[in-house]
C-alpha cells in the first residue's frame, strides 16, 4: 500500500511540476537515477516514478530488479550506469542497447527488501494499468478493486482517459468507486454514484465494502443500506442456484446408478444387492485403462475415459449375465433367497476386488478438460460435474432409444407388462432377462466411470449407492425411466437443499420418511408402469 501510494505521489508530484514550470525534454528528470541510491526508500519511490514515467522500458528495468539482475555501474562525471544482466551479456537499462567490456566486478547489484518487492509489485499493478492488452488492464483494475486503496483514484482517473475497452473500463470505474467510498472522501452525489456502480456489480467484495461503510451522511447511509438489500436478494438468488446446481449434479450420480438397477428390477424384479458392485467394477476398468495408458501410451490420457466407457460397459455387463446364468435364474419367484445370495455374491466380489488391487483407495486421474471451474456471478460450476450431468443425460437418451427404438427394447417391454403373453408370442423370456440383466449392469459400468472422478475408487465404492439407488426407483416407478430420472434429480435437490439445514445425515433420514410416508400413499411410485399383468 505505502509503495502504491509513493507511485501515486510521484504522478501528482510530475503533474504539478509540469503545470508550473514547462521545462524542455532534456531537463526531465532521469527516472533510473534513484535505483542507484543505497536507500530502499529511494529505491522504491524511483520503482514507483519509473512506472509512470512513460518510459518504454521501465517494465523491463523493473523486471529485472525483481529477478535481481539489475546492476549499478561506477559513477563517473555522469549518471551511473543501470545495467541489466542477460544470458547474451550486459544491456543499457534506459536505452536497451548491449554494452561491451563490463567488468562485473565492478558492478553493485540493486538491492532489495520488502519494502522494495511491495514497490515492485505496485509499480507492476500500475503498468499492468496501461499495458496494451486489455486482459492485463482488466486484471489490474479488479486488483485495484480488491485492495480499493484511497491512494489508486488518480492513478485510475489517468486510465480511464485512455481506456477504451468497455470490459476494462468498467472494472476501473467500479476500482475507482471502491477506492473512493474506502478512502469517505468526495460528496454525497458522488458517493452515491459510487454505491450504484457497486450495487451494479454485485459480488461479495462490493457487500463487503458497502457494510463497512461508517459516519456517513443519511442519503450516503440511505443508499447503501439499500444497495446491501438487493445485494443480499441477489445472494440468496445465487445460493439457491448453486444449491439446484449440486442437486443436479447430485441427482445425475444417483440418476447413473439407479438407471440400470431400473430396468432389472422392473423386467425381473430382482432385488439385486450386488448392483453397486457392477458400479464399482466399472470403477476398477477406469482404473486399469489409465494405468495402461500410462505405461504406454501417456499422450492419449485425456481420452483415457474415451477408452473406458465403452470397456466398462462390456466388463460389467459380461458379469451381469453371468450373475443371472450362473445363479439368479434359480431363485426366481423367492425374493428372500435372491435378496440373500446377491448380497452374499456382492461381498464375494469386494474380496476378489481386494485380493487383486489391494484394499487401498486407487487413484483414477482427471482428464484437463475435466479440470477447473467457471464462475458465473454467485455460481460456480465445476467442470466435472457438468460434464456427470451431460453423461448422465446421453446415457438415458440412449437407454430410452434402446427401450423404444430396437427389438430388444420391445421384447423386453412386453416381458415386463406381461410375462406370460410374452412367451406365449414366442419371446425367449430366459434371455431377455439374461440380456436385461446385462444391460442393467453394463450401465452401472458406465456410471462407475462417471463415479470414478468425484469419489474415491475403493472395493466399497457401490455400497454408498445402492440404498440410494433402491430409493430412486422405488420412488419413481419400478422399471420406468421417465421415473427414475424425475426421482434422482428430485431426490438430488432435495438433499442439497436440507443439508445446509438439518446436516448430511439428518437430511437424508428427513427424505427417508417422507419417501415412505409418500409410499404408503402411493405405492407403485410416482409412474407407474401400465400394462395386465403389473395392474394386477
Amino acid at each position: 500500500m505505502n509503495s502504491l501510494r509513493n507511485l501515486i505521489a510521484v504522478l501528482l508530484l510530475g503533474s504539478v511540476l509540469a503545470i508550473a514550470s514547462p521545462a524542455r525534454a532534456d531537463d526531465a528528470p532521469d527516472p533510473f537515477l534513484g535505483l542507484a541510491s543505497e536507500s530502499f526508500d529511494e529505491v522504491a519511490s524511483a520503482i514507483a516514478g519509473l512506472a509512470v514515467s512513460g518510459n518504454p522500458q521501465a517494465a523491463a528495468t523493473i523486471q529485472a530488479l525483481q529477478d535481481e539482475t539489475l546492476f549499478v555501474g561506477p559513477a563517473g562525471d555522469d549518471a551511473p550506469p543501470i545495467l541489466i544482466k542477460t544470458d547474451a551479456g550486459f544491456i543499457d537499462a534506459r536505452t536497451n542497447k548491449p554494452v561491451a567490456d563490463v567488468n562485473e566486478d565492478d558492478l553493485v547489484p540493486v538491492k532489495v527488501n520488502n519494502a522494495v518487492r511491495r514497490a515492485i509489485e505496485a509499480a507492476k499493478g500500475g503498468l499492468d494499468l496501461f499495458a496494451a492488452d486489455p486482459a492485463l488492464r482488466t486484471k489490474a483494475a479488479e486488483q485495484l478493486f480488491v485492495s480499493h486503496d484511497a491512494a489508486a483514484v488518480p492513478l485510475l482517473a489517468r486510465a480511464l482517459e485512455k481506456e477504451s475497452n468497455p470490459a476494462a473500463r468498467t472494472v476501473m470505474l467500479q476500482a475507482q468507486a471502491a477506492a473512493l467510498l474506502a478512502a469517505g472522501s468526495g460528496s454525497d452525489a458522488e458517493r452515491i454514484a459510487a454505491i450504484a456502480l457497486l450495487r451494479a456489480r454485485g459480488d461479495v467484495e462490493s457487500k463487503s465494502l458497502l457494510q463497512s461503510l461508517h459516519e456517513t451522511s443519511k442519503p450516503v447511509a440511505d443508499a447503501a443500506a439499500a444497495a446491501i438489500s438487493s445485494l443480499q436478494r441477489i445472494e440468496q438468488l445465487w445460493s439457491v442456484l448453486q444449491s439446484v446446481f449440486y442437486g443436479l449434479s447430485l441427482g445425475s450420480v444417483l440418476l447413473l446408478a439407479a438407471s440400470g438397477l431400473a430396468i432389472t428390477f422392473g423386467v425381473m424384479g430382482v432385488i439385486n444387492m450386488a448392483h453397486g458392485e457392477m458400479v464399482m467394477l466399472g470403477a476398477y476398468t477406469t482404473f486399469v485403462v489409465q494405468q495402461v495408458i500410462r505405461a504406454y501410451a501417456p499422450g492419449l490420457f485425456d481420452a483415457s475415459l474415451f477408452f473406458a466407457i465403452p470397456l466398462a460397459f462390456l466388463v460389467s455387463g459380461v458379469v451381469g449375465i453371468l450373475i443371472e446364468r450362473c445363479l439368479i435364474r434359480f431363485l426366481y419367484g423367492r425374493p428372500l433367497e435372491t435378496l440373500l445370495a446377491t448380497w452374499g455374491l456382492s461381498l464375494v466380489l469386494q474380496q476378489a476386488v481386494r485380493s487383486s488391487f489391494g484394499s487401498s483407495n486407487r487413484e483414477v486421474g482427471t482428464p484437463s478438460w475435466m479440470s477447473g471451474a467457471d464462475v458465473i456471478g454467485g455460481l460456480t460450476i465445476t467442470y466435472n460435474r457438468l460434464y456427470i450431468i451431460v453423461f448422465a443425460a446421453i446415457v438415458i437418451a440412449a437407454l430410452m432409444g434402446v427401450m423404444r427404438g430396437t427389438s430388444l427394447g420391445l421384447r423386453m417391454r412386453a416381458v415386463t407388462q406381461n410375462r406370460r403373453m410374452a412367451a406365449a408370442m414366442g419371446i425367449r423370456t430366459p434371455w431377455i432377462d439374461a440380456l436385461t440383466f446385462g444391460l442393467g449392469s453394463g450401465v452401472a459400468g458406465m456410471a462407475g466411470v462417471a463415479l470414478s472422478q468425484i469419489d474415491n475408487v475403493s472395493p466399497n465404492l457401490g455400497q454408498g449407492y445402492i440404498i440410494d439407488s433402491f430409493m430412486v426407483v422405488v420412488f419413481g416407478g419400478v422399471g420406468n425411466l421417465w421415473g427414475t430420472v424425475v426421482s434422482a434429480l428430485t431426490l438430488g435437490i432435495v438433499n442439497k437443499f436440507l443439508e445446509p439445514i438439518a446436516g448430511a445425515v439428518l437430511g437424508k433420514i428427513v427424505v427417508l420418511i417422507a419417501l415412505i410416508l409418500f409410499i404408503q400413499r402411493k405405492p407403485r411410485g410416482m409412474f407407474p408402469l401400465k400394462g395386465r399383468a403389473v395392474e394386477q
